[in-house]
């Protein structure tokens, strides 16, 4: 397998394990000292992969979530190296029935260690959200 195909894989894994709740899975997807940035929409910079997991566990606790990403952009930036640019569209049930339907890109780097890639980097920025209230009956 190329080095692309395997980046369009992780990217795979990584929507796959988050929307499971396969944390263990999910955490090998990232570097150790991984960087998530999503302050575009109001969030954080979480540095390293142990604390954004347990940012997610709580962030994430008895919500429903679908994530797809779409058309990849991924340039090679050395033999251990990538940048790619994913168009991303996610659902999110809170536990109050309110539904999130957003839209947007994952900028992202990538890493190559002992033969696998993992994500470096990650900013989540957001063109639209649209929330719904559950239905009063």
């Amino acid at each position: 397998m190329d080095d692309i195909e395997a980046i369009k894989q992780l990217k795979a894994r990584y929507c796959r394990l988050l929307d499971t709740k396969d944390w263990e899975g999910y955490r090998q997807v990232l570097t150790d000292d991984v960087v998530i940035d999503t302050t575009d929409y109001g969030g954080n910079v979480v540095t390293g992969g142990d604390a954004f997991l347990e940012f997610l566990r709580v962030a994430l606790a008895d919500t429903v979530t679908v994530h797809q990403c779409h058309t990849p952009e991924i340039t090679m930036t050395s033999p251990s190296s990538a940048d790619g640019i994913w168009a991303m569209e996610d659902r999110v049930r809170f536990p109050d029935g309110t539904d999130l339907n957003g839209f947007g890109h994952y900028h992202e780097t990538y890493e190559k260690a002992d033969g696998t890639w993992r994500i470096k980097a990650s900013k989540l920025t957001r063109l639209r959200m649209d929330f719904a209230k559950p239905a009063s009956g």
